[in-house]
């Protein structure tokens, strides 16, 4: 019951991972291509506004944000494929998804403060994005909690069977 409950977490992962990827790259060819986003441009919800800003871009540089947040995502999948198919029994997997969601929450948070404080303005596509990061931070935390639990039941298990073996002899 564990591995369909681990499988399906590291699926989850790897489906949000890939959603993130391609909204991604929706912004990145959106960025370059100068095309119009599909999004509202008044108001409080100003993609616009969120994406023409200096906090779009990588500091100091030209690449927009969306590009590291694509390599981000990319990793992430790659972390759930080896935690779901590769090395399904490493808990340093689980811990490495659990660090590397967490980076990227911090992340989003700057992001969002940016958004709301500095810009007075949200991105519906930035917050889909966050909302995808928040979910994985949340289901990698679970999936590393379960795996210790698991632990601990099989710890249990082979007290209680040295026990009985103790007991027969």
């Amino acid at each position: 019951m564990s591995y369909f409950r681990r499988s399906g977490g590291q699926i989850t992962l790897l489906a949000l991972s890939a959603i993130g990827a391609v909204i991604s790259i929706y912004l990145i060819i959106t960025h370059y291509d100068k095309q119009t986003l599909v999004c509202s441009t008044g108001g409080l919800v100003n993609c616009e506004r969120v994406l023409s800003s200096s906090y779009s871009l990588v500091p100091g540089t030209a690449l927009p944000i969306s590009i590291p947040g694509f390599l981000w995502f990319g990793a992430l999948g790659l972390l759930a494929v080896c935690a779901w198919r590769v090395w399904p029994n490493r808990r340093a997997l689980l811990i490495a998804e659990v660090v590397w969601t967490a980076v990227g929450m911090l992340s989003a948070l700057y992001l969002v403060y940016a958004e709301i404080v500095r810009l007075d303005a949200i991105c519906i596509w930035c917050t889909a994005l966050h909302i995808i990061i928040l979910l994985t931070l949340i289901i990698s935390t679970i999936l590393l909690q379960q795996s210790g639990e698991e632990a601990f039941d099989e710890e249990e298990e082979a007290e209680d069977t040295s026990r009985i073996t103790a007991k027969q002899h």
